[in-house]
């Protein structure tokens, strides 16, 4: 049985806002949403994608991350790949982290380190 033609397309509602939404983000550096409304928007798309997989697109934006790189600063390879985070608004959601760090690492002891995230930019602070 195929998925219901109103899923089909409020999905791709959702990729053209969201599509929309990072250009405005990314390239012109003029976002129109918060943070948090476009968190929110992505999470609609990813549910519905996990309840109807048979309509993931590869240019659905759950299928990459971020938008394209900004030509005001110059390309450069890291000697570890940094990896995507999905955004946190609850403690719950911080507690979560923190159990599966702990799960993953069994006794090894670790700490947090926190930095300061300057919105649209990812940065990786070498010692």
């Amino acid at each position: 049985m195929s998925p219901p033609k109103k899923v089909a397309d409020r999905l791709a509602k959702l990729r053209t806002e969201i599509q929309e939404h990072d250009y405005r983000y990314y390239i012109l550096a003029r976002p129109t949403i918060s943070d948090e409304r476009y968190d929110a928007v992505l999470r609609e798309l990813a549910e519905l994608e996990s309840q109807y997989p048979e309509l993931i697109t590869p240019d659905s934006p759950t299928q990459r991350v971020g938008g394209a790189p900004s030509k005001e600063f110059p390309t450069v390879r890291h000697a570890v790949q940094m990896l995507s985070l999905a955004n946190t608004y609850e403690e719950s959601e911080l507690r979560d982290f923190d159990r599966r760090v702990k799960s993953l690492l069994g006794k090894a002891p670790y700490r947090y380190t926190c930095k300061t995230k300057y919105d649209g930019i990812s940065h990786n602070l070498i010692d």
